[in-house]
């Protein structure tokens, strides 16, 4: 009964010396150095534009009043960034400022007469910065702006489908 006993202790001794290499961290006593690293990066302004498409409506007949429309123009600036959104004339034929027109887009060469504005029927929306462009200040997230378009009552042209691109640039 004593030597199983003592056998008994001999095993649980070996496993108490093997822990340290069987799985168990080594812990280090000797002292310890220390570094540290710098995590960095840098935000630069910089803004993001998306747009909507404009439609007047698919069945128009005469143009014999004001039809209006509405679209809008996503823009995204780091936070604090000025800008500004400017519209071009558009690819209507005889666009220019903030004259535009939609051209036909069959064999007819008749336009259509229409206005982009900031706010419904006042400040013309064009594309010279300081003048009839839209400024704002970002601020991280997403800015909705609204474009109100409106085709004022005109001579009709030929039955066609009409259509201008036009270009929203974002200036920061």
């Amino acid at each position: 009964m004593l030597k199983a006993r003592a056998k008994r202790h001999a095993v649980v001794f070996a496993a108490v010396l093997l822990m340290p290499v069987l799985g168990s961290a080594a812990v280090y006593s000797n002292g310890s150095k220390s570094s540290t690293f710098d995590v960095t990066m840098r935000i630069v302004a910089d803004c993001t534009i998306g747009t909507n498409g404009m439609d007047f409506g698919q069945s128009q007949g005469v143009l014999a009043t004001t039809v209006n429309a509405q679209s809008s123009i996503n823009v995204t600036c780091t936070n604090t960034t000025a800008y500004n959104i400017g519209l071009n004339a558009g690819t209507g034929s005889g666009s220019s400022g903030t004259t535009r027109y939609m051209s036909g887009t069959g064999a007819n060469t008749g336009v259509v007469q229409f206005n982009l504005y900031q706010a419904a029927g006042s400040t013309p929306w064009g594309n010279t910065q300081g003048t009839n462009t839209m400024a704002g200040t970002g601020n991280g997230t997403q800015q909705t702006l609204t474009v109100y378009g409106e085709i004022p009552a005109q001579n009709t042209p030929a039955p066609d489908s009409y259509k201008s691109t036009i270009t929203a640039t974002v200036y920061f």
